[in-house]
């Protein structure tokens, strides 16, 4: 086992690294699908296709399981904020540069969660050079 595999080893990070939790925070709270965010975006997608096809049980799936895999993102945001850290490994310091990617991709994120229209009809029209 690596450091940092393990999930009470993210306890307390607010305390020692908060733009780095408050950034991890930003991206599970993408993965569970909130607004305003790229993963609210995608999975409004994947399941309004869903239900315009006529899979009604698959969008159905869908979201039972990103329910269930939001309860598994928050208690990581738990841990970061509500638990002190003991004795666990320190999470690597974090250059400049990596923090300024993670900006960067905070910054995406929003952005296709917030304005995905522009984005959405580039991918149309590159898909209709395809079919």
């Amino acid at each position: 086992e690596r450091a940092n595999d393990d999930l009470r080893d993210y306890a307390g990070l607010w305390h020692s690294h908060p733009a780095l939790a408050t950034l991890m925070t930003f991206f599970l709270l993408s993965l569970g699908g909130f607004p305003p965010t790229a993963g609210f975006i995608g999975k409004w997608y994947v399941f309004s296709a869903a239900i315009g096809s006529g899979y009604y049980g698959l969008a159905i799936i869908g979201v039972l399981s990103s329910v269930v895999s939001v309860f598994f993102y928050l208690r990581i945001v738990v841990m970061m904020y509500m638990t002190d850290r003991d004795a666990r490994p320190v999470p690597p310091q974090i250059s400049g540069l990596a923090m300024g990617g993670l900006v960067f991709a905070m910054l995406g994120v929003l952005y296709l969660g917030v304005l995905p229209t522009r984005v959405i009809e580039l991918a149309q029209q590159s898909i209709s050079t395809i079919f």
